[in-house]
């Protein structure tokens, strides 16, 4: 396998996993996006970051692009070259937005376009790949196939399909905290085993919720009750569970997006949950409501 193409640039959008009761096996995509781009040069590794994590994320082989898409060219059977990655980030970090899903696709689908032949970094090459980096698919794969996905482990194998969704029926509206979680300690947070009765629940409310998405929002209030995982996780972030609940009895589909802190409501329109959180939250100046909308295109690499 031989490297082709030495310019290359993608965008890669935040996803929000889980939506409720679908744990580690629904999530969708945001059009809150990081732009990439790298070069294949004769030299060493240099990486330039703008917006979040410009002070703190590394700048050398450490990158977790730069080690995605290594780890791509490394499964292609292509050589290895020196790169020079620049990084646009929107995408906030520790806020459960899949901003370390983002990177890893973003890495893989770069490393994709230099290849001379893109095949054998196909799709689902792809998400396998950015499994083994995330530990499991539910943020990954609306990264990389845009929309609604639906994803699960069929063995040690990733796979995900796109979930079809009636139009109107997603309006998602993020609300953003100033505060952070990292996914490791929202993980510690859960238990090790279920009742039986919540396991049910959450099964019945994640078919209920396929069903909603497809053309009942009506239903979307009771398929996105959950029992297993966001109250367990309200001791590392109680305001967001919390607003979460809020949000709730006040009649909007409120859920933790991913491991939070973030909050995800499926379908809201912005100025009504403003007055809500100035009247909810201690600090209203340390949460912001997110301007986003679904993003439905899948992600792929341009050359040049």
């Amino acid at each position: 396998m031989r490297i082709q193409h030495t310019r290359i640039s993608v965008r890669v959008p935040a996803t929000s996993a889980n939506l409720g009761p679908g744990y580690d096996s629904l999530g969708l995509a945001l059009n809150l996006c990081d732009d990439l781009s790298v070069e294949a040069t004769t030299g060493g590794v240099e990486v330039t970051v703008e917006g979040e994590g410009a002070q703190s994320l590394p700048a050398g082989e450490d990158h977790l692009v730069v080690r995605a898409l290594r780890r791509g060219l490394d499964h292609a059977g292509a050589p290895q070259t020196g790169l020079h990655l620049r990084a646009v980030n929107r995408i906030p970090h520790g806020r459960g937005l899949g901003s370390s899903a983002a990177a890893t696709v973003a890495g893989l689908l770069l490393a994709r376009g230099m290849l001379a032949e893109p095949e054998a970094l196909d799709d689902q090459a792809v998400l396998e790949l950015a499994t083994e980096f995330e530990g499991h698919p539910d943020n990954a794969a609306p990264a990389l196939l845009g929309g609604v996905v639906l994803s699960w482990m069929q063995g040690a194998t990733a796979r995900a399909v796109p979930l079809r969704h009636a139009e109107g029926v997603l309006q998602p509206v993020v609300l953003l905290p100033r505060a952070t979680l990292s996914t490791h300690r929202a993980r510690d947070l859960l238990p090790e085993t279920v009742p039986h009765r919540d396991a049910a629940f959450n099964a019945a409310r994640s078919a209920l919720l396929v069903h909603a998405l497809a053309g009942d929002p009506e239903l979307l209030m009771e398929a996105s009750e959950d029992r297993l995982h966001q109250d367990q996780r309200a001791p590392g972030m109680p305001e967001s569970v919390e607003l979460m609940r809020v949000l709730r009895r006040e009649g909007h589909p409120a859920v933790v997006s991913g491991a939070g802190p973030s909050v995800l409501v499926l379908s809201a329109r912005r100025a009504e949950l403003a007055p809500l959180v100035r009247a909810f939250v201690v600090d209203p100046s340390a949460w912001r409501i997110a301007d986003v909308a679904l993003r439905q295109v899948p992600s792929a690499p341009v050359v040049g």
